[in-house]
């Protein structure tokens, strides 16, 4: 199927674009500034969109899942990536600074209760801040589910991902020598850590474009990712990674699931997701009872996929109708 037609049925199922009706730039210590915009009804409910990566930025595509005469929609660029300051800068930047700042918006902004939307790292980050602030969420809807593991990071940085496409993972891996390939997130940290820019880029791309070519089922394979996306996408990932997510212990967000017993959600998962495998959604979905889960046929991880976006559309339209009839 040509990607263009693919990427036509996806935007059929979405919400007109409308522009923002407040931007700023919020200091939020360490030296970051980051990037907020507020669009659809300033009286709303109110819905904050937590992007994925680490390090992928926001969209406009993103203020599209919502109907933009019931939600006052909330989108941000986390600490590094998108319009937030500085770029690709990994200092003050963890899990931890991450929660503290979708905090911190929430009160500048005057919110009391919000919904959290959000996939893949972003399904993570509103898993994490939700466990810390369980009173202030009203509802969650998660998809392509992370959790920051290290059986996912092996899954798709070890080459489990890779017997299915075994191409691509050969552009991901031969650039690194025979002996550093027992730990690819490390041989990558080397590189894209390495103070000299013509490397990083290099390395960067190929990082980003390993991901790239697995988000979609009807995937192509060629990509060429803007250095200065890639650069912050891939330094951010890894540092994130590398650091174990900046999690306590392994396994910690599904641990700390009673920490958020009283708050409802639902998870749409893509069943051929490759980069973020159905397991993890399913896990999720038996130990956290106040759930339900939406597996989409014929999909993968992007939040274009055609049959993902319709069913976010679908959730948060069903959202609405349910609050409008009680």
């Amino acid at each position: 199927m040509d990607k263009s037609h693919e990427q036509k049925r996806a935007t059929a199922y979405l919400y007109p674009a409308t522009e923002p009706f407040d931007r700023r730039m919020l200091e939020v210590g360490d030296g970051h500034s980051l990037y907020v915009e507020q669009c659809g009804n300033p009286q709303g409910v109110p819905v904050v969109v937590l992007h994925g990566g680490p390090g992928g930025g926001s969209s406009p595509m993103m203020r599209r899942f919502f109907d933009p005469a019931y939600y006052r929609v909330i989108l941000f660029d986390q600490r590094g990536c998108g319009r937030s300051k500085p770029h690709a800068s990994v200092e003050g930047n963890t899990t931890q600074h991450l929660i503290n700042d979708i905090e911190l918006i929430r009160e500048t902004l005057g919110i009391e209760r919000w919904l959290c939307f959000g996939g893949s790292w972003g399904a993570t980050l509103a898993l994490a801040y939700t466990q810390a602030y369980p009173e202030r969420v009203a509802y969650l809807v998660l998809r392509g589910v992370f959790m920051g593991t290290q059986s996912e990071l092996e899954w798709f940085y070890g080459g489990g991902a890779g017997r299915f496409y075994p191409e691509f993972w050969a552009r991901f891996v031969d650039p690194i020598p025979e002996a550093e390939r027992n730990d690819l997130i490390g041989a990558y940290h080397r590189r894209l850590f390495s103070d000299v820019f013509a490397e990083e880029a290099r390395f960067a791309k190929l990082w980003s474009n390993w991901e790239n070519a697995l988000a979609t089922v009807e995937t192509r394979g060629q990509f060429d990712t803007p250095v200065d996306y890639a650069r912050a996408f891939a330094r951010l990932e890894n540092h994130y990674f590398i650091n174990n997510c900046f999690f306590e212990e392994d396994g910690q967000l599904m641990a700390n699931l009673w920490r958020m017993k009283d708050v409802q959600g639902v998870i749409v998962q893509g069943q051929y997701d490759m980069i973020c495998p159905p397991v993890t959604a399913w896990n999720l979905h038996r130990k956290w009872a106040s759930n339900t889960l939406r597996m989409v046929p014929m999909a993968g991880h992007a939040l274009s996929e055609p049959g993902i976006t319709a069913e976010l559309v679908r959730v948060m339209d069903g959202l609405r109708d349910r609050a409008r009839r009680s």
